[in-house]
């Protein structure tokens, strides 16, 4: 594993032939949830059913929250005693209409990190899947439905949909897209039903679903981790009849 700073953001990389991001194999970039420290997710990539040749990146976010202990890192930050009061209240569908005022600038860093990466990493146009958990999926998604970068897919830890008004007439855009999706049925922090909204109008613009629904709460467990590397496997590594579709 080595640490860069690329972008203005603190990086991880690990995988590839030499475990440090080496050789010309795809890159996997996957971006923490709110409040985790900035290496939260780094643990994931070996337990990760991947090819050996492909690499694994992990940025920090750059802002921090001060909760007087630990590294607490943020995409963007929350009007958390709002959303504690609309989720009390069962309003997820006014939450998933609203744009965070630091998405925007969030997408835009994000974006400077993966071409910055793609060159120095030698990755090839199509070989690139992007993904991340929480607040990180909700940036992922984002991303994806405002670039347009040659992904090869897009992986869902327990995200859920935001921006709505701006997503769904950019989601058929992304038609073919194969996307991981994941959630615990007792979500407590971000509901089950609106991730399944969010999958259905995925589906709906003709992106495949790879689904993973598990008892649990946000996390993610074993299951989730298999589903994903079979993902990865599947995406990076089409068979000749997916390439025909």
């Amino acid at each position: 594993m080595r640490h860069e700073h690329w972008a203005g953001l603190d990086v991880c990389i690990t995988g590839g032939l030499d475990r440090q991001g080496g050789g010309e194999g795809p890159l996997v970039v996957l971006l923490h949830g709110f409040g985790a420290p900035g290496n939260d997710l780094v643990a994931l990539w070996s337990y990760l059913n991947a090819p050996e040749e492909v690499r694994f990146l992990f940025p920090a976010a750059p802002m921090q929250l001060d909760m007087g202990f630990g590294d607490a890192r943020v995409w963007w930050m929350l009007d958390m005693k709002r959303i504690t009061q609309a989720r009390a209240q069962g309003q997820w569908d006014a939450l998933s209409q609203e744009i965070p005022r630091g998405l925007a600038p969030a997408r835009q860093q994000i974006i400077e990190l993966l071409a910055f990466a793609t060159e120095t990493l030698s990755v090839q146009p199509g070989s690139l899947v992007l993904g991340g958990f929480s607040q990180g999926a909700m940036l992922a998604t984002d991303l994806v439905l405002h670039s347009d970068i040659p992904f090869a897919g897009l992986a869902l830890l327990s995200g859920t949909l935001i921006a709505k008004h701006e997503w769904l007439p950019r989601l058929p855009n992304r038609q073919g897209l194969p996307v991981f999706q994941s959630h615990g049925i007792d979500d407590p922090i971000l509901a089950f039903s609106m991730a399944r909204q969010l999958r259905e109008h995925i589906q709906t613009a003709g992106l495949p679903v790879s689904w993973v629904e598990f008892r649990g709460g946000h996390e993610i467990p074993v299951q989730v981790l298999e589903g994903l590397g079979t993902f990865l496997q599947s995406s990076l590594y089409p068979s000749p009849s997916q390439q025909q579709e």
